[in-house]
């Protein structure tokens, strides 16, 4: 069977549940449950802490698992992100009080407080600067403060709370995460379980596909065709079909779904009628 390393709680619990659900694998119905069988698609799920998924992924006694690329990136395991998943997303900046730095050149001689020291001491030994990191469990903003470091790196969204803490952001962001597929470095064509992890990425690109497309139907003058499918050109082509009536043409073609309303503003002012969206539950492309 092929061994997944689901994560069992946090953000990235429930939309990993969700989306393997939709790829048609059985999830399980108590968050107490460890593991999971699921003898129909030859899976067995581990549901475990996602700090620690590229670490059982790295030792290869997992075949692959969905975790976070900062927790990966932070980890230092011996794994690499093979599908990212496009939810979960998350940046981390560097901020300090007003005036503290610019940029990550600046921080030589600092110290900074952060839960994720593995990300931090990667980017600062990018940037060539020696600094001290200093690791927090949460609540870094009070790190500042107290006295404990001069910069913080932490996970930033509105920055409403780093305002109330009289911080700031600053420099370019250290890194944009989301939640990722994950396999051990070097696993390969040479792998017993690479015709499952095939298909099981298929599948789970397949839900993203279906999540970010629209079928579209609409009726239109075969006159006009070439700039309806100019609006609708769909992956490879549309499918264009006669109608009844003389002189009409049946189009259907996949579009983007955050395009879909302003493409059927313009379909109907060229005059394409009977304008329909379908949602994509499952694809293959």
């Amino acid at each position: 069977m092929l061994r997944i390393a689901v994560p069992n709680k946090g953000s990235l619990s429930g939309p990993a549940s969700a989306i393997l659900h939709e790829a048609g694998y059985q999830q399980r119905k108590e968050s107490k449950e460890l593991v999971l069988v699921d003898p129909v698609n030859e899976v067995e799920f581990f549901y475990l802490r996602p700090r620690d998924i590229a670490i059982y992924v790295a030792t290869g006694r997992l075949d692959i698992g969905i975790t976070g690329r900062d927790l990966l990136v932070d980890s230092g395991a011996d794994a690499e992100e093979i599908l990212p998943l496009g939810f979960a997303r998350s940046t981390f900046r560097f901020a300090a009080r007003p005036g503290t730095a610019e940029s990550a050149d600046d921080l030589k001689g600092r110290t900074i407080a952060t839960s994720y020291e593995g990300i931090v001491g990667r980017h600062l030994a990018e940037h060539g600067v020696d600094a001290s990191v200093v690791h927090l469990d949460g609540a870094v903003e009070t790190a500042i403060e107290l006295g404990v470091a001069q910069v913080i790196a932490d996970v930033v969204e509105t920055g409403t709370s780093l305002r109330n803490a009289g911080l700031e952001v600053f420099g370019e962001p250290i890194m944009h995460s989301e939640a990722v597929v994950i396999r051990r470095t070097g696993a390969g064509s040479e792998d017993a379980a690479e015709p499952k992890v095939q298909q099981f990425l298929r599948r789970l690109h397949g839900v993203l596909v279906a999540r970010a497309y629209v079928m579209m139907d609409y009726d239109c003058r075969a006159e006009h065709l070439e700039r309806a499918v100019a609006l609708t050109p769909g992956l490879e082509s549309p499918t264009v079909s006669p109608l009844h009536n003389e002189g009409w043409v049946a189009v259907r073609a996949m579009v983007p779904a955050k395009d879909a309303q302003r493409i059927m503003d313009d379909l109907y002012a060229l005059g394409a009628r009977a304008i329909l969206t379908t949602a994509i539950h499952a694809c293959r492309l």
